[in-house]
């Protein structure tokens, strides 16, 4: 006699089809996001690539989660401290896993999703993915509609098709990230209006001269480091001419939040502190 499982999930991941018997009780996650989507229905990994900083997982999350163990690097995981974690399921990111996808099914099944390169509406399908496969599936439905309402309720406060550009700052390079990257989408889903790729790339790297050109009504920057090229910028005679800077509408945000993290969480973080910023209350940009 043939007795099906108590619990079976089949999904599609970036491999194809993917099946667990079931549920998965020692999870390790190789993103950021994926510790996002376990924490919206009260799954908490056993091990997370947080690269070493606990601090770039946001607070919101880390306090629906019990502690972990980090497994090193997003982008380069130590198969070793996985493997020591005896996982029954390893959440990888198909952008920056794909070489190591092998030798990580040899330690535990691999749920292969997009992180790393995902959309707003690209990282709400991974959520969704995660939660049929850790039998969450219904308490993920109710948190991703929840979300929804959310972000419709912050998009509310903002002014309708105002123009803004996002970017991440660091010594030499200022990457503006566009429609078509993770922020950027965010930003777009309420309501906001952000650049195009710049040379077909989603995320590019510009210049002084293409951000004047750009020249949004609100300019936020992510400083990776202290010594940030949009400061050398702000020193140009010609920095006086973006109407950001003569609407004072320029501000800077949290790397952490706005950058490293994708998720549900992160996205309601941005929302939320974009309606802070539009209204010009104060920020938390704790790097």
């Amino acid at each position: 006699m043939h007795f099906s499982p108590l619990f079976a999930a089949t999904v599609q991941d970036e491999r194809g089809r993917f099946t667990l018997d079931k549920t998965p009780q020692r999870i390790v996650v190789l993103e950021l996001s994926f510790v996002d989507a376990l924490a919206a229905v009260d799954v908490s990994p056993t091990g997370v690539a947080d690269d070493n900083d606990p601090s770039r997982i946001l607070a919101d999350v880390r306090a629906r989660l019990k502690p972990w163990q980090s497994v090193g690097t997003r982008a380069q995981p130590s198969l070793e401290a996985i493997s020591a974690l005896h996982p029954d399921l390893i959440v990888a990111d198909s952008s920056r896993h794909a070489g190591i996808y092998a030798a990580l099914r040899q330690i535990a099944p691999v749920l292969l999703l997009k992180s790393r390169n995902e959309t707003w509406e690209e990282n709400l399908q991974s959520a969704a993915i995660i939660g049929k496969v850790v039998g969450k599936d219904k308490e993920m439905q109710q948190r991703l509609a929840l979300h929804r309402q959310k972000m419709a309720a912050f998009s509310r406060q903002l002014p309708a098709g105002a123009s803004v550009l996002f970017g991440t700052s660091r010594e030499q390079q200022f990457n503006l990230h566009s429609t078509q990257t993770y922020t950027g989408s965010v930003l777009t889903a309420l309501g906001l209006k952000v650049p195009p790729p710049i040379g077909g790339a989603p995320m590019a790297a510009i210049n002084f001269e293409q951000l004047l050109a750009v020249n949004p009504q609100w300019l936020l920057v992510a400083h990776y480091r202290s010594e940030s090229i949009v400061k050398k910028w702000q020193q140009d005679p010609l920095w006086p001419m973006l109407q950001a800077e003569q609407k004072g509408q320029v501000a800077a945000v949290d790397s952490n939040s706005w950058a490293r993290m994708r998720g549900i969480f992160a996205a309601e973080r941005i929302a939320s502190d974009m309606v802070k910023i539009v209204h010009h209350r104060a920020v938390d940009i704790t790097p």
